[in-house]
């Protein structure tokens, strides 16, 4: 029988696995290498390197329109990052099949506290459907413990009697040395133990477990990331989206 969300604890094990095939091995190699040695000071406390400025890059949010017509019809608010950025299209594609309308705040390159921003925003400016999407985190990578605060505060923004879906995240982008990859994964489970700890207190939040759908076959990390990050497109935007929309019909 098929587990539901809620009932579905990631063990420390799974969290860490995903991106494992990627990244182990070049584990000896990272140790040698330079960005090891000279470390912290060019590659951020964390090693992953430093946020850049992401307030230029590309967004897609939805019109005033959009947003008041989701909120009328009990719709679903999305708010992501670069990922949301490209597979927002056809993932309301198929919410909408289901009769679900979406609105969209997603702006790559952001992590998550201006996206709980938005969410903040838009919950007085509009109020607030009963389905609230956060795929966001990636970009927290470079200071994964500023998450769970975050979390936090979105719940305490949505309250008791909506559900927030959350997609965990995974990365080790293969544009960078193994030094960066290793420690991109370290902080992506960080992230989702954040994430996961935060489920345990929360009632009404569901872990959308992209992480540890990647790690369930060793394929998967090169067949559904095109870089590290980023769904390939379409197989894994179409893993992706799927697992969101799992979740949405789940309740």
């Amino acid at each position: 029988m098929r587990k539901s969300l809620s009932s579905f604890r990631p063990s420390r094990r799974l969290l860490f696995a995903a991106g494992t095939a990627a990244a182990a091995s070049t584990v000896a190699a990272a140790s040698a290498s330079a960005e090891s040695v000279t470390g912290l000071t060019s590659l951020g406390n964390y090693g992953s390197g430093v946020l850049g400025a992401w307030e230029q890059q590309a967004r897609a949010i939805s019109s005033e329109a959009q947003v008041r017509k989701t909120r009328e019809n009990d719709g679903v608010f999305m708010f992501g990052d670069s990922i949301g950025v490209q597979d927002g299209p056809p993932l309301a594609r198929q919410l909408s099949q289901l009769g679900i309308s979406v609105a969209v705040h997603n702006w790559a390159g952001r992590p998550v506290t201006p996206a709980v921003d938005a969410l903040d925003t838009w919950a007085q400016d509009y109020g607030l459907p009963h389905r609230i999407l956060m795929s966001v985190g990636s970009n927290d990578i470079f200071t994964p413990p500023a998450v769970a605060a975050q979390v936090d505060r979105t719940m305490q923004i949505v309250g008791d009697e909506r559900t927030v879906y959350w997609v965990n995240v995974q990365a080790a982008r293969t544009a960078h040395g193994p030094g960066v990859q290793v420690s991109d994964q370290r902080n992506s489970a960080w992230i989702n133990l954040q994430l996961a700890e935060a489920q345990r207190r929360y009632e009404n939040l569901r872990i959308v477990h992209w992480a540890e759908h990647l790690a369930a076959k060793p394929n998967r990390l090169a067949r559904y990331l095109r870089d590290g990050l980023h769904p390939s497109m379409p197989l894994g935007q179409n893993a992706r989206n799927g697992l969101i929309v799992d979740a949405i019909k789940a309740g």
